[in-house]
């Protein structure tokens, strides 16, 4: 069972995310190694807006793979290297959630393992 935990004592969330997820009872449970925008035929998308698609898409299939949809994700980290690109990065990610609000973490960094690269994204996700 997943539970998503926002306690009232302390403040909402401020966007597609909650505080906690408590995951109880025999569950499997799904680790989504950080996707960059790298699409199948090997080319890499130059614009936030279309990188943040070819990834979602990736967490997509990889959460089919597994018998399970966006609403098992219970953790997402995100990495973006350009605090400029927050707002846009924040529209796309609630597209994709679609009211879900699983635990987050939004990172600004300086750079990702090529600099063509402009966000990542890690996930965890469970089903009973």
């Amino acid at each position: 069972m997943i539970q998503l935990l926002n306690p009232k004592t302390i403040s909402a969330p401020n966007g597609t995310y909650s505080h906690g997820v408590l995951v109880t009872g025999a569950s499997k449970f799904l680790v989504i190694s950080g996707q960059v925008a790298i699409k199948s035929d090997g080319t890499i998308p130059d614009a936030l807006i279309e990188q943040c698609e070819v990834i979602w898409g990736n967490i997509l299939a990889i959460l089919e793979e597994s018998s399970m949809s966006i609403k098992n994700l219970i953790k997402i980290n995100s990495y973006l290297t350009d605090p400029q690109q927050i707002k846009s990065f924040v529209e796309i990610r609630a597209k994709y959630l679609q009211g879900h609000c699983p635990a987050s973490t939004l990172v600004v960094v300086s750079a990702l393992a090529n600099p063509r690269f402009l966000v990542e994204i890690e996930g965890y996700a469970s089903i009973d």
